[in-house]
């Protein structure tokens, strides 16, 4: 965990990365660093991922469950309100984050001032679904053969293959950078993220992360995620920053849910030049919606 800000007095915002297996902890520098002035960063490897997974590898038949991380995420949700001096933190996650996220304020929504999602994964079934459908319609669209040979080779969700996932993931990539803003070249890693350790450490539990997200039969983590089923009111505001050619969490699913959920407020922003993974576009409108609508929210009354 990696905590940084301007001033102790600031509120803790939380980031529960994607993935799972994908910390952004080597990133936050470069690319949250104007957060500190209003908030604490907080960056959590979480299990089964990058230094937690160096300093403390998991043994060969632990199997990663969501239930097992979301009550990790409540810990230290307490841990940081205890160490800062909070009542409660706020939460922000991204696409398997995003997933995460919702499962801990299910849970313990009494830690939390509010939840901010960004590439929100709602139902891993009809994403899928929806995904697939999307891409055969560009690559078709497109006359594109080498794409349509993945998507005729993986078939139509869902997978019992693990590979298929990270085929169709790449022939998402591509589509979506036809149409979205790329990150800033300025994006890298701080030095202590790019030692031969901590780049042996990171692969090792993407791929450990990964394995248990998608299942050696379709069978893991992601089969399981259907949101609504936890429940559609909240007692914690709610807000949703979406990529309009979201092709892996499709901004419609997002949508449906953000309307089908009650809150005491909530907010949906969808942008134009945007995709799954985060670019400028994306980083500029969540703190929009962190400065703007939560940091209000997040005044401790001594």
């Amino acid at each position: 965990m990696t905590a940084k800000g301007d001033s102790y007095a600031n509120p803790v915002l939380l980031f529960i990365s994607g993935g799972p297996g994908n910390p952004l902890s080597g990133l936050s520098d470069s690319i949250y660093s104007a957060g500190e002035r209003d908030f604490i960063v907080v960056q959590w490897d979480q299990r089964g991922s990058g230094m937690t997974y160096g300093r403390s590898p998991p043994a060969p038949d632990e199997k990663l469950t969501i239930e097992r991380m979301a009550q990790d995420g409540n810990e230290l949700a307490a841990y940081l309100a205890r160490k800062y001096g909070k009542r409660k933190v706020i939460l922000w996650g991204s696409s398997w984050g995003s997933i995460l996220a919702v499962y801990m304020v299910k849970a313990h929504p009494e830690l939390f001032y509010a939840y901010v999602g960004t590439s929100q994964v709602v139902n891993s079934v009809e994403a899928q679904a929806a995904s697939y459908r999307k891409l055969l319609a560009l690559a078709t669209s497109a006359n594109d053969k080498d794409s349509l040979a993945v998507l005729e080779q993986v078939g139509s969700p869902p997978w019992t293959d693990p590979r298929s996932f990270g085929k169709v993931r790449r022939v998402i990539r591509k589509y979506e950078a036809k149409v979205t803003l790329p990150p800033p070249e300025s994006w890298h890693r701080a030095p202590p993220y790019t030692t031969a350790k901590a780049e042996a450490d990171y692969e090792a539990g993407e791929d450990y992360s990964f394995m248990n997200f998608v299942g050696m039969h379709g069978d893991g983590m992601l089969s399981q995620v259907d949101l609504p089923k936890l429940g559609l009111d909240f007692t914690i505001p709610v807000f949703f920053v979406e990529g309009a050619h979201d092709l892996l969490a499709p901004p419609e699913l997002a949508r449906r849910y953000y309307e089908s959920i009650k809150a005491p407020a909530k907010g949906f922003v969808l942008l134009e030049h945007s995709g799954h993974d985060p670019n400028q576009e994306v980083v500029d409108a969540e703190y929009r919606v962190l400065r703007e609508k939560v940091l209000p929210l997040a005044q401790d009354k001594k």
